[in-house]
C-alpha cells in the first residue's frame, strides 16, 4: 500500500517540477574563422539533447530559444571546414563564440591559444588537429613540411628532422609539451622522438622573440602543444586508423579523455608497422618501422586559484637503415654513391628489420602548477624529467649483428619558475628562471669507441620579457641569459688509450624587440629583430666514429666556439574581400661562427666497412630568404592554395654556398567541396602539386655528390564524413607520387644510395563520439 501511495505521488508531482523548470532560456551565440577571425555565415549547428537545428545568418549569428537549465553538446559544420562539437552548461541567456579551421593554413599560434597575454610578434605558423590525423602516418617532421618555410633533414623515408629557414638540428629547439626535447644532440639522423597524435596542434615560431623557450634556438622553435582537457563530464574520444601502401604500413591510434569528479584526464595509445619502402623502380631494402606509443594527461582544479596538471608520454620505436647505405670496402663505396641502384637490394617485399637498425625508448614526465593570485598576476612552477636510450645496430663479423654499436642512454632534468603580471599601464612583464641537468652515459656493452662521449651539462638560464599594446601598436622587447658548463670524459684516439677529461663554460646572451601594426582590418604587419648566442653541443665538439643513421664517420672538434646571430624578419598580411589572402615574410640572418658538418674528400675504411667522413667545422654564414602564401576562394566551395619558399645560404669567409639549405620550393592545390548528400558532409577532392628545384649553388667538390635534379610531385585527396547521432565518421583517400615520378631530394642523406618513395596510396579512417 505504501509503495502504491509513493507511485501516485511522483505521479502527480512530477508534472508540477516540470512546469517549475525555467524553458524559456536563449541560446545565441557567433561562428568565426579561426585563421582570419571573419563570420562564417550559414554554419550549420545541431543541438543533440533537443534534436534541433539551426543555421547561421549571413553574420555567422544563430539561436536557440525555450531551452530548460541544463548541459547541451554543439554540432558545428560549414563547407570547407572540419566539423567540431562543444559542450555547455546553461543556467541563464548564453551567448558562446564559436571558431571553426575554414583557414588552418592561417592559423598561428597566437591565434590557437587566444588569449591577450599570449600576445606576442613572433611571426608562427600552426598545424590543426585535423591535419595531423590526415597525415598519421608521417612522422613529426614530415608533416611540419606543411608550413610554408619547413623542410626536413632526411636519412631515408623513416628519420627526418625539421628545417625552418635553412637551420636544423641544434638550432631549432623542440618543445614537446612544453619541456625542450632531450636526445636531439647526439646527431642529425635522430628524428624526435614524439609522437605526432599527442599533440592537438603543431605550431612552428620563426621569430627572434622566443626567449622564454629555451637557449638553443637561433630564431626558430617547435612546439608540440596539447589542449586543455575540455569541461565535459562524459567520455569522448576517437579512433584513427590509416593504412598506406608504400610499405604496406597501419597506423592506429586511441584517445580517450573526461572531465572526471576526481580530475579531467586524456590516454592517447599509438601503433604503427611499416615494411620496406618501395622507390618507382625497386624496393629499398631494410627500411621498415615498428613503433608504439603512450600519453597521459591529468589536470585538476584544486580551487579557482590554484590549477596543477601531470603529464607523461613514452615513445618506443625500432627502424631499419636502409642496407645498401653500408659498403664493405673503398672500391664498392665508390661505386655505390650515385648508383641507380643500391646494393643489397632484394626483390621482395619484407617486414623484417635487421641490422644496419635502430632502437629508441625516450619517456617523458611533466609536473606543471599554476597559482593565479588574481586576475593580474600569475605564478607557474614546471619540471619536466626525461629518459633517452638509443641503441644502434651495425652489420658485424661474427654474428654479433645483434650486439649494438652504440648504446646511449640519457637523463634530464628541467626546473622553471616563471611569473607574469599585467601592469596598470596597460603592459605585461614576463619573467622566469630555468635550470637543466643533463647526465649522457655510455653503455660498456658495446665493445667499440663510443661515437659520444659521457658528459655532464648543466644549464642556468634567465629571461625578461615587456609586452605592451597601445591601440593599433603592440611591441615587445626582451633578454636572456644562459650559463652552459660541459663535464667531458673521452677515451683518446691515439695509443695508448687513456681518458681525457674537459670543461667547456659558456656564456650566452640574447635580446629580441619586435612591433606588430595593425592597419585596418585586412592589413596587419610584423617587424621582428633578435641578437642570440648558441653553445657548441657535445656531438659537435666531441663525435668520433661511425655515426650510422647517417652510414658516415663524423669528428667534431673541440675547439668551436658558440654561433653569433642577428636575424630580422618582416612579414604582412593581407586579406581582400574575405576572397584573397595573402602572407608574405622576407629575413635575413648573419651568423659568425656558423657550425657545420663539411663533408672531406676521403673515404675510410674500418672494420664495420668504408664511410664517407665529414668534419665539423666553423665559419662566418648569412642566410635569407622569403616565405609567400595565397588563399583564394572566388566561391564558397572553391579554394586556390599556393606556398613558396625560398632560402640563400653563404659561406662568406670561403665566398661558397652553404651545404644543406633546402632548395627553393612551391606547393600548390586546388579544392572543390560540394554540398551534403544526406548524412554524408564535408565532401570533397582537392589536386595537390608540389615542384622542387634543382641546388644550384652547391660547387661538385663541396659535396661526394652533386646535388640532383629538380622533380614535380603530383597528389590527390578524396574526403567526406557520416554524421551520426552522436559520433561521426570521417573517410579520406589521398595517393602521393601519383605520376610515380622518380626523383631523389637533395636533403635526404641516403640520396647518395638510393631514388626517394614512389606512389603512396593512404586509407584514412576516423571515428570520434
Amino acid at each position: 500500500m505504501y509503495k502504491i501511495k509513493r507511485l501516485l505521488f511522483l505521479i502527480i508531482l512530477l508534472p508540477i517540477w516540470g512546469l517549475s523548470q525555467d524553458c524559456a532560456i536563449q541560446l545565441t551565440g557567433l561562428i568565426l574563422d579561426k585563421g582570419t577571425n571573419i563570420p562564417l555565415p550559414y554554419s550549420n549547428v545541431y543541438l543533440e539533447e533537443q534534436g534541433l537545428g539551426a543555421v547561421s545568418d549571413s553574420t555567422g549569428f544563430f539561436k536557440f530559444i525555450q531551452l530548460c537549465e541544463g548541459d547541451y553538446h554543439l554540432d558545428i559544420s560549414h563547407i570547407g571546414c572540419e566539423p567540431t562539437s562543444h559542450f555547455i552548461s546553461i543556467s541563464k541567456d548564453t551567448f558562446v563564440q564559436i571558431y571553426l579551421n575554414h583557414h588552418a593554413e592561417l592559423l598561428d599560434e597566437v591565434v590557437i591559444h587566444g588569449k591577450s597575454n599570449d600576445n606576442s610578434t613572433q611571426i608562427s605558423s600552426t598545424v590543426s588537429r585535423e591535419n595531423i590525423e590526415q597525415n598519421s602516418h608521417k612522422n613529426l617532421s614530415d608533416i611540419l613540411e606543411s608550413i610554408v618555410g619547413v623542410s626536413s633533414l632526411k636519412n631515408g623515408s623513416g628519420i627526418s628532422k625539421p628545417v625552418i629557414h635553412g637551420l636544423y638540428g641544434n638550432r631549432v629547439a623542440i618543445l614537446n609539451n612544453g619541456i625542450q626535447q632531450s636526445g636531439q644532440q647526439w646527431g642529425n639522423d635522430h628524428a624526435p622522438e614524439i609522437d605526432p597524435f599527442i599533440a592537438n596542434h603543431l605550431s612552428v615560431i620563426k621569430g627572434a622573440s622566443a626567449l622564454a623557450y629555451g637557449s638553443n634556438s637561433l630564431g626558430s622553435v617547435v612546439l608540440v602543444e596539447t589542449d586543455k582537457i575540455r569541461q565535459d563530464p562524459h567520455l569522448h574520444g576517437s579512433v584513427n586508423y590509416s593504412f598506406h601502401s608504400n610499405g604496406l604500413g597501419n597506423t592506429l591510434n586511441t584517445q580517450l579523455e573526461k572531465n572526471g569528479r576526481w580530475a579531467a584526464w586524456r590516454v592517447s595509445g599509438t601503433l604503427k608497422v611499416q615494411g620496406d619502402s618501395k622507390s618507382p623502380d625497386y624496393f629499398l631494402t631494410n627500411t621498415g618501422k615498428k613503433e608504439g606509443n603512450i600519453a597521459i594527461q591529468l589536470e585538476k582544479k584544486i580551487s579557482d586559484y590554484w590549477h596543477n596538471s601531470l603529464y607523461f608520454s613514452s615513445f618506443n620505436t625500432q627502424i631499419g637503415v636502409l642496407r645498401g647505405s653500408h659498403i664493405g670496402n673503398l672500391t664498392d663505396l665508390s661505386d655505390a654513391i650515385g648508383k641507380e641502384e643500391p646494393f643489397f637490394t632484394e626483390s621482395n617485399f619484407s617486414y623484417e628489420i635487421n641490422a644496419p637498425r635502430q632502437k629508441v625508448h625516450h619517456h617523458l614526465v611533466k609536473l606543471e602548477s599554476k597559482y593565479f593570485f588574481d586576475d593580474h598576476r600569475i605564478l607557474k612552477f614546471k619540471y619536466g624529467g626525461q629518459l633517452n636510450n638509443r641503441q644502434e645496430f651495425d652489420i658485424r663479423r661474427g654474428n654479433r649483428s645483434d650486439i649494438p654499436a652504440l648504446s646511449l642512454e640519457q637523463y634530464s632534468n628541467f626546473l622553471e619558475l616563471a611569473y607574469n603580471q599585467e601592469l596598470e599601464n596597460g603592459g605585461l612583464v614576463k619573467t622566469g628562471l630555468q635550470f637543466n641537468l643533463v647526465d649522457n652515459t655510455n653503455n660498456p656493452e658495446t665493445g667499440i669507441l663510443p661515437l659520444i662521449p659521457n658528459y655532464d651539462g648543466r644549464t642556468s638560464s634567465a629571461y625578461f620579457i615587456f609586452q605592451k599594446e597601445m591601440g593599433n601598436l603592440f611591441y615587445e622587447l626582451g633578454g636572456r641569459y644562459d650559463f652552459k658548463k660541459w663535464k667531458v670524459a673521452t677515451i683518446s684516439n691515439s695509443l695508448p688509450r687513456i681518458i681525457e677529461r674537459f670543461t667547456h663554460n659558456f656564456h650566452n646572451y640574447s635580446f629580441s624587440t619586435g612591433i606588430k601594426y595593425t592597419f585596418s582590418e585586412g592589413l596587419k604587419t610584423n617587424l621582428n629583430a633578435g641578437y642570440m648566442l648558441r653553445a657548441p653541443e657535445v656531438n659537435e665538439l666531441y663525435s668520433s666514429g661511425l655515426h650510422q643513421g647517417v652510414s658516415g664517420i663524423e669528428e667534431g672538434n673541440r675547439t668551436l666556439n658558440s654561433e653569433k646571430s642577428i636575424k630580422v624578419m618582416a612579414s604582412a598580411d593581407w586579406y581582400f574581400q574575405k576572397k584573397l589572402f595573402i602572407q608574405a615574410l622576407v629575413y635575413y640572418q648573419n651568423i659568425q661562427d656558423y657550425i657545420y658538418l663539411q663533408p672531406q674528400n676521403e673515404f675510410r675504411l674500418t672494420i664495420r666497412g668504408a664511410f664517407p667522413v665529414f668534419l665539423y667545422e666553423q665559419t662566418n654564414a648569412q642566410l635569407f630568404g622569403t616565405d609567400i602564401l595565397l588563399s583564394y576562394e572566388p566561391k564558397e566551395n572553391l579554394k586556390w592554395l599556393f606556398k613558396y619558399s625560398s632560402v640563400n645560404g653563404k659561406d662568406l669567409t670561403n665566398n661558397l654556398a652553404l651545404i644543406n639549405i633546402p632548395a627553393n620550393n612551391l606547393f600548390t592545390s586546388f579544392t572543390w567541396s560540394f554540398k551534403d548528400i544526406q548524412k554524408l558532409t564535408q565532401n570533397s577532392i582537392s589536386i595537390n602539386a608540389k615542384y622542387v628545384f634543382e641546388q644550384q649553388d652547391i660547387l661538385q667538390e663541396q659535396d661526394f655528390l652533386a646535388p640532383p635534379d629538380a622533380y614535380f610531385l603530383l597528389g590527390v585527396t578524396v574526403g567526406t564524413n557520416l554524421q551520426l547521432n552522436h559520433s561521426k565518421i570521417r573517410l579520406s583517400l589521398s595517393i602521393e607520387n601519383l605520376l610515380n615520378t622518380t626523383y631523389r631530394d637533395y636533403l635526404n642523406r641516403l640520396r647518395y644510395f638510393a631514388d626517394d618513395t614512389g606512389m603512396n596510396v593512404i586509407l584514412n579512417l576516423n571515428y570520434s563520439f
